[in-house]
């Protein structure tokens, strides 16, 4: 028998190892990337990933990163300034908006067109994964839906401006025209600074339990 031959009978071939379609949270969970089950969703996990997710793929301004948890700050905040009438749960939502990218990251606009129906099949797999375990519906009605893209683009245009070298008209062509803020915020959101991971972290997190209404965190 050559070495190339056939294994005789008692020699059976290992079995290649399955891909591995899970991810090892810090928590101790094995999120299925595939089939995300909401019993595996910790909002540790979340709040720690989110705070090392940089936005604009890093290319801002600054001895930080601006990462997803800042930006997910952000926007519920433009989002319950421009409709004070929001519930909590809502407020929660647009919190939660961009929470997948605790496990996908995030990708720049462009490169998410390029991909396509893949990467927003998963990512509204995950997300609804996450709505389901902190039992907010999904998908969010169409109206929440609509402000909360509406405050995304307005983060996006004072994080373009502020922070990754966009000109003003550049970031008008792009997302739009700011309105609807008060002259306080609207100056807040022109200063954007970038918060360090261990800074933004525990800050999400409180913002979290604050709006879930156990003072500490999300359950």
């Amino acid at each position: 028998m050559t070495a190339t031959g056939p294994l005789p009978p008692d020699e059976p071939a290992e079995a290649a190892p399955s891909a591995r379609a899970w991810q090892r949270m810090l928590s101790g969970r094995r999120l299925d990337l595939l089939d995300p089950s909401p019993a595996d969703i910790e909002i540790v996990d979340i709040a720690h990933g989110l705070a090392r997710v940089a936005r604009w793929n890093g290319q801002t301004v600054g001895p930080h990163a601006l990462s997803v948890a800042q930006h997910s700050l952000i926007v519920e905040q433009i989002a319950s300034h421009m409709a004070p009438e929001l519930t909590n749960r809502e407020r929660l939502t647009a919190l939660l908006h961009d929470a997948p990218e605790y496990v996908i990251g995030d990708l720049i606009s462009p490169f998410k067109a390029a991909v396509g129906h893949t990467y927003k099949a998963f990512e509204a797999r995950l997300l609804a994964a996450i709505h389901a375990r902190y039992d907010l519906p999904h998908p969010p009605p169409g109206t929440l839906q609509t402000l909360i893209k509406q405050a995304d683009r307005i983060a996006a245009y004072f994080e373009a401006t502020a922070l990754a070298g966009f000109g003003e008209a550049e970031a008008l062509l792009y997302f739009g025209s700011p309105d609807g803020l008060d002259g306080v915020l609207e100056a807040e959101l022109r200063r954007i600074t970038p918060m360090p991971a261990a800074e933004v972290q525990p800050a999400f997190l409180v913002r979290c339990g604050e709006l879930a209404g156990d003072g500490e965190g999300c359950p």
